[in-house]
C-alpha cells in the first residue's frame, strides 16, 4: 500500500507532496507577508511576539527557527541576542527572509536551506528550537518531531506556534465560512493566487487536533510537554523539553 500525504483536502502520494508544498511557497514568497496581514487582520504578529516571549530567547544561545521563511521570527529571536539559524525547504522564501534582515540591518543570521525531516545539523546542536505555521505543511511530522529533538541539546526546549481548531462555540462557525469563502478570494486579490491559499486554509483543517499533535510530541521524546491555546485554539503555542 502506498504512503499517503494529506495536501488540503486531498489524500496524495507521500512522496510527492513535499514537491506540491514547494511550489506553493514558491508562488506566495514575495506576498506572503502581506498575505499574513491580509488574513489575520496583523494579529499574527501579536501571536508572534507571545510565542517568542514564551521561548525566552537568551544572549549568544543557538536556536533554530526551522520554516522560518522570511524571518518573521527569527528577526524576534536575534533581538535578545540569540545565534539564530533560520532553515526553511523553500529557497524563494529564504531570499525573501534574506532581503528583509538585509533592509532591517540585521546581521549575524545564518540561513540555511533544509528538510525538517533530514536536518544536517549534528546531533545536540541547538538550545531551543521553534517553528511557526511550518509544521502542518511537512509530509511526515512524526519525522520532523524526532528530528527537532535529535538536534536540540539535552535540557533544550521545542516550541511549535500553529493554527488548530478554536472550541470557543459560534467562533468556530463564523471562522469557517471566513477561511473556506473569504481567504482564497484575499489570495486572488492581493498576490494573484486563489489555489495555494486555499491549500493554507484546507491543511489547517487537517492538521491534528491540540490534544493528538501534544501525544506526537510525547512520543517524539519530549517531556513536560504544554498546550497554550490562543483564541479558544485557533492557534495554539507548544512546547516540550529534551531531558
Amino acid at each position: 500500500m502506498n504512503d499517503t500525504a494529506s495536501f488540503g483536502y486531498r489524500d496524495v502520494d507521500a512522496s510527492e507532496k513535499q514537491g506540491m508544498v514547494r511550489a506553493v511557497f514558491s508562488n506566495v514568497a514575495s506576498k506572503y507577508d502581506l498575505m499574513n496581514d491580509a488574513m489575520s487582520a496583523g494579529a499574527h504578529r501579536l501571536w508572534k511576539d507571545q510565542f517568542v516571549s514564551r521561548v525566552k530567547p537568551r544572549k549568544e544561545e543557538a536556536i533554530l527557527d526551522m520554516a522560518g521563511g522570511t524571518g518573521d521570527v527569527a528577526f524576534r529571536l536575534a533581538k535578545h541576542g540569540a545565534r539564530v539559524t533560520v532553515s526553511d525547504i523553500n529557497p524563494e522564501m529564504l531570499a525573501v527572509g534574506v532581503e528583509r534582515a538585509k533592509k532591517k540591518g540585521l546581521e549575524g543570521l545564518i540561513w540555511s536551506e533544509q528538510n525538517a525531516e533530514e536536518l544536517t545539523f549534528k546531533d545536540r546542536s541547538f538550545d531551543a528550537y521553534t517553528i511557526a505555521f511550518g509544521i502542518r505543511n511537512v509530509t511526515h511530522i512524526d519525522k520532523a518531531l524526532r528530528e527537532a529533538h535529535r538536534v536540540l541539546k539535552f535540557g533544550g526546549r521545542f516550541f511549535c506556534l500553529e493554527f488548530s481548531t478554536t472550541t470557543w462555540p459560534g467562533f468556530s462557525d463564523v471562522y469557517d465560512v471566513y477561511s473556506h469563502r473569504l481567504v482564497p478570494k484575499l489570495g486572488k486579490l492581493l498576490a494573484d493566487d486563489e489555489d495555494s491559499y486555499r491549500y493554507l486554509i484546507e491543511s489547517i483543517r487537517r492538521f491534528p487536533p491540540m490534544p493528538e499533535f501534544e501525544r506526537m510530541i510525547r512520543e517524539a521524546g519530549f517531556v513536560q510537554t504544554k498546550v497554550e491555546p490562543i483564541l479558544g485554539g485557533l492557534v495554539a503555542i507548544h512546547s516540550g523539553w529534551k531531558i
